[in-house]
């Protein structure tokens, strides 16, 4: 990821956009460290980092206009007959927090904040879907 600039700091960043205060994480800081924890949790898990890989070849491919039936341009305006990135996102973020997940994937794929606003139309999903995952856990299972 970091040769495609995506930081672990944006994904933070981002992911706090959506913070909402929860009994036993009533602020940022909290939130923070927790949501860096099962991130780094997510990073260190092949599957994951294989689902992520596979989002970031087909950007590439979807970029050159390699992916069949999808022209390069077709591919950049992210039209809604494409579904591989959301199935690979919320395929993610399913992995990571379970089927809560789902809800965070759409709030964060609606939204679309920090650096996910700046990604292509696989990427921009596979991040989403690590940042829902975990921020899912985050919610679920650091409650007081």
């Amino acid at each position: 990821m970091g040769e495609k600039g995506i930081r672990k700091e944006d994904i933070l960043d981002a992911g706090l956009e959506l913070f909402v205060p929860h009994p036993g994480i009533e602020d940022k800081k909290k939130a923070r460290e927790i949501l860096e924890k099962e991130i780094n949790i997510a990073l260190s898990d092949p599957n994951i980092n294989s689902l992520i890989l596979a989002g970031l070849y087909l950007e590439d491919e979807g970029l050159k206009g390699k992916i069949p039936g999808i022209s390069k341009e077709e591919f950049e305006k992210d039209l809604a007959f494409l579904v591989a990135d959301e199935i690979l996102g919320m395929a993610i973020a399913e992995y990571i927090g379970g089927i809560r997940a789902r809800f965070e994937y759409v709030r964060y794929d609606t939204k679309k904040p920090g650096i996910l606003k700046k990604l292509g139309p696989m990427v921009d999903d596979v991040i989403c879907g690590l940042i829902a995952g975990a921020t899912s856990k985050m919610y679920s299972e650091n409650v007081i």
